[in-house]
């Protein structure tokens, strides 16, 4: 293993667009729709909160687009609060990500995808106990499996990754038309559902606050091509460009799919179904069209396993590079140019998660705090650098700042605020293990094994 060697600029456009999408369509579009209904009430205010959500995430990757052309380095949002707010601040996003939100996410993805395949009668035995006498479900081994299985493609290579990446998310894109093609030509729709309100919605404000969230969280996922800038061939030009059009790309989909649904299931059904495309399939197609949507999602999910994994071991190798990590999860595999420590003990974290709990909303709430306190910190740096006597100008520079990164950092508060009021004991867990990183980041500093 090479401690030097620096990772391969590989990902052209199109394969770093497919980062973007890909990992940003997982299972929320085809879930969250349930969750709006029941919170907003009525179609024009779930369209409302599908539009401002896609242009406060739009707003976001703007202004990593300009902090990412500025410093196309390995680790993203790692290498932004390093350069502007201090080693300690760059230190604890790095352990933030390693040790909390990407293991997390990779848990909770992994649960979802078995999950999904479980609604299928031959693979109904992974809702099951392996034993009595032990208290693991069939899924958790299975999830693991999977986690392993995406590493293990990791670690042969970003080439073979991203190609990946391209191909399955061309595939998922193929399916979510397929699918709202079904639901728009079956005869079974009707336009009125647009108009019919749901009683007993909670509505006003609150109720838009709370679906505008849900949907939040269906377009995360777009931050995570930064942390593999370092891997992007002329990032100036393609980290810009694969994110703002990965984000048009995404937003397109998930306002015709979510048409779709409403077409076919009028807002009491949307709200009462615990899968609203599944069940708007199952009236256009029957059981076979109900069983499309479940194959999309368990393929949405794989794709934005695959683009978590690489875009996680990217992170503690930049710190271990800069010498703020141990300096063996800076190898770069010989032959296959990848992070294979970094990876690896990705994998062994997220696997220590997955066989303490098969909870899909314990590991979500786990991840999603420390998610947003990230987004918020590395979208003000943009402040900073613009501000920062000397400082060069990024090759590209975002419209309409200060307007657009200040809209983004105070949703993201908003975020923070909603998630610690309703998830507080997971919040405040993800906070103890966030702070928890402050005296290991001295240790590491007096530390022998850290090259400085």
């Amino acid at each position: 293993m090479n401690q030097d060697q620096p990772l391969p600029r590989v990902l052209g456009v199109s394969q770093a667009t497919a980062v973007v999408v890909g990992t940003i369509i997982g299972s929320g579009i085809f879930l969250v729709p349930r969750e709006m209904m029941q919170a907003a009430g009525s179609a024009g205010l779930v369209y409302l909160a599908w539009i401002v959500g896609g242009l406060l995430s739009l707003f976001g990757a703007l202004t990593y687009a300009e902090l990412g052309a500025a410093r196309p380095q390995a680790g993203g949002e790692y290498a932004y609060l390093r350069d502007a707010y201090g080693d300690l601040a760059g230190f604890l996003n790095m352990w933030t990500w390693f040790a909390v939100a990407k293991p997390a996410s990779i848990a909770s993805v992994t649960i979802g995808i078995t999950r999904v395949l479980g609604t299928f009668p031959a693979l109904d035995f992974l809702n099951r106990p392996i034993t009595h006498g032990l208290p693991l479900l069939w899924a958790q081994p299975a999830a693991i499996g999977f986690a392993w299985l995406v590493t293990w493609l990791n670690y042969l290579g970003i080439e073979k990754a991203a190609n990946f990446q391209l191909v399955f998310t061309w595939l998922k894109g193929l399916l979510v038309l397929v699918i709202v093609g079904f639901c728009l030509s079956g005869g079974h729709g009707d336009t009125a559902n647009f108009h019919t309100l749901l009683p007993g919605a909670v509505g006003g404000f609150t109720g838009f606050m709370i679906a505008l969230t849900a949907t939040l969280w269906a377009y995360d996922g777009w931050n995570d091509l930064n942390m593999a800038a370092g891997e992007v061939k002329n990032p100036q030009r393609t980290l810009p460009l694969a994110l703002i059009l990965g984000m048009l790309i995404v937003a397109f989909l998930y306002m015709l799919t979510n048409a779709a649904i409403l077409y076919v299931l009028p807002p009491a059904d949307m709200a009462a179904s615990p899968r609203p495309a599944v069940e708007a399939m199952l009236r256009s197609a029957g059981p076979i069209g109900a069983g499309l949507v479940s194959a999309a999602m368990a393929l949405s999910m794989l794709v934005t396993l695959n683009g978590t994994v690489l875009s996680g071991a990217r992170i503690p190798y930049a710190a271990a590079r800069d010498g703020l990590f141990f300096r063996r999860m800076a190898a770069v595999h010989p032959r296959f140019h990848s992070p294979a420590n970094s990876l690896i003990v990705q994998g062994l974290l997220a696997t220590a998660l997955l066989l303490l709990s098969a909870g899909f909303q314990a590991l979500f709430e786990l991840a999603i705090f420390a998610e947003w306190l990230i987004y918020l910190l590395a979208a003000s740096t943009v402040f900073v650098f613009r501000r920062r006597p000397g400082e060069p100008p990024s090759p590209y520079r975002m419209p309409g700042y200060p307007v657009v990164p200040a809209l983004f950092v105070l949703a993201a508060g908003a975020v923070l605020v909603y998630t610690y009021a309703t998830n507080f004991l997971h919040s405040l867990a993800g906070t103890a293990l966030i702070l928890a990183g402050v005296p290991l980041y001295w240790w590491i500093r007096k530390g022998n094994d850290i090259r400085r």
